[in-house]
């Protein structure tokens, strides 16, 4: 009989494997990981948390976020991850459109996050952190004043992650609580890694390297739980520290963004022969177009161990295995067995190949998410039962997908999605500014970094003074990565006569001689 994948089947029937081993080589086994989350699940029902609730973590790579998703994941909750980096105007945005009834942060927050977390809408009784921290519970008190007894009436619970629009909010993308008990959905998560070859058991070891509040990296890293593998997680990445821990872990596996091959790529060569990495065996890479010398590049290092996938928060997708990339350079693959892709003029009508259009995907028979209390998001995204996020491409003669365009107007920097409209948002309210339009400007290493074009009131001359209030005007509203790099003024942006923005104008003079990802 073929053994259950599960992580709760991985902690009974081996409780002594090792399920996370953490940035200082802190090990964890499967049977305390699986105690932990046990405690938690009677900790948040004594708080008066239910099934269909929401948990929300502003946390760094540390084992408390597993400890809490598997709790929440048996307990029949919603998880939601949230960048620590985050302003204090975003954060409290997820947390109440979310509706969170226990937030759970790491200590090292600004002065302003941990006020204005204080002063949020979660409750007082129900704020935890990992450490020392003014106005909140210590959480690993909390978790030890409970049982590690297998809690009773479990149900299978799962993430709702936010991902920003061009509207500037972020939406929640949300999906029923899946149905059966949490080892049957266990065993369900792990098919996007068995499209792999990757096996339980089977001595697979996974790096997180990349920040766990973004879906894909929590999604791989909790998959792999499922699988019976081990997790070594890494607070900070490094590309150098992330070789030394390939080499002494016997890693196999992990979620990569290509800025971090470039990085990767420019150490030094005494650097890079230094460390065995003759354990690697899928090294999959997602989040942003990778730019064909740099896989090429990582291809002729590593070897065939780098696959490529598209998809989004709201779901996916493509696989790229090496030997399809290395046929059809810049490929992002064709579907996933359980997916389906079309993509569709702007009329709706589905083009043949090479022609380029919006790409739609479906997974399996109806619709998959939903924009949390958003229905008229919702409804735009879907079209039938297949689904956009606004990117473009073309699929070849083998059903192979390319991708031309992301959105038009989306900056990615580093492999993370920058959204302009909600920069826009915050610098359209300074008494300054009459108008501004915001776009990505080529970066060598990042790829795109942000640049802000501003129409000034009446009267108000730029000036470097200026420039630094809207800096800091920003500062006080946005994470430090949406920060513009630069600033420019202009006497009026170019609008059409009903007032749309002709970003164009502004932003392809940067991008003369030069191919934009986006």
């Amino acid at each position: 009989m073929t053994e259950q994948l599960s992580f709760w089947a991985m902690a009974r029937n081996h409780p002594s494997a090792i399920a996370l081993v953490e940035d200082d080589d802190t090990a964890i086994t499967f049977s305390q990981l699986h105690m932990r989350a046990n405690q938690l699940v009677h900790g948040l029902r004594s708080l008066g948390l239910k099934r269909g609730d929401c948990i929300a973590l502003v946390l760094e790579n540390e084992a408390a976020i597993f400890e809490l998703f598997m709790a929440a994941t048996q307990a029949g909750l919603y998880v939601t991850p949230i960048n620590p980096k985050l302003a204090a105007p975003e954060i409290i945005y997820v947390l109440k459109n979310s509706e969170a009834k226990a937030l759970f942060v790491t200590p090292v927050l600004s002065d302003a996050v941990q006020r204005a977390l204080i002063d949020g809408p979660v409750r007082a009784e129900a704020r935890f952190a990992t450490g020392t921290l003014s106005g909140f519970h210590n959480y690993s008190v909390f978790r030890d004043e409970q049982s590690t007894s297998e809690p009773k009436e479990r149900s299978a619970g799962t993430m709702m992650t936010y991902t920003s629009g061009t509207t500037g909010q972020p939406k929640g993308v949300r999906r029923p609580l899946p149905e059966g008990t949490p080892e049957e959905m266990g065993e369900r998560y792990t098919t996007m890694l068995r499209l792999f070859g990757l096996l339980p058991r089977n001595e697979n070891v996974h790096i997180v390297g990349s920040p766990l509040y973004h879906t894909a990296v929590l999604s791989f890293s909790t998959n792999h739980l499922h699988l019976g593998h081990t997790l070594v997680l890494m607070k900070k990445w490094d590309p150098e520290r992330m070789l030394q821990k390939i080499a002494r872990h016997r890693v196999t596996c992990s979620h990569m963004v290509p800025t971090q091959f470039s990085r990767l790529l420019s150490l030094p060569e005494a650097a890079k022969s230094r460390y065995d990495l003759s354990s690697l065996r899928f090294m999959v890479h997602s989040a942003a177009p990778c730019p064909v010398p740099i896989k090429w590049s990582m291809l002729a290092w590593w070897g065939d161990v780098i696959y490529e996938y598209y998809a989004a928060s709201e779901g996916g997708g493509t696989l790229a295995t090496p030997s399809d990339w290395k046929r059809k350079p810049g490929t992002v693959g064709n579907p996933w067995p359980f997916s389906q892709i079309q993509v569709r003029s702007d009329d709706g009508k589905v083009l043949g190949p090479a022609e380029i259009g919006t790409v739609y995907m479906k997974m399996g028979e109806g619709r998959a998410f939903e924009y949390f209390k958003d229905p008229v998001k919702t409804d735009g995204a879907y079209s039938d039962a297949f689904f956009t996020v606004g990117d473009a491409g073309y699929l070849d003669e083998d059903g192979y997908l390319f991708l031309c365009d992301r959105k038009a107007d989306m900056i990615i920097s580093g492999g993370v999605n920058i959204y302009p409209a909600e920069i826009e948002a915050v610098l359209i309210t300074h008494e300054s500014v009459r108008d501004v339009a915001v776009f990505g400007v080529p970066h060598d290493d990042w790829g795109e970094e942000v640049k802000a074009v501003v129409e000034l009131h009446r009267g108000v001359e730029p000036s470097p003074a200026l420039t630094q209030r809207l800096l800091a005007h920003c500062a006080e509203n946005l994470a430090k990565y949406k920060w513009p790099k630069t600033v420019d003024y202009t006497q009026a942006l170019p609008r059409e006569d009903n007032g749309k923005l002709l970003k164009r104008k502004l932003r392809d003079p940067y991008w003369q001689g030069r191919s934009r990802a986006i």
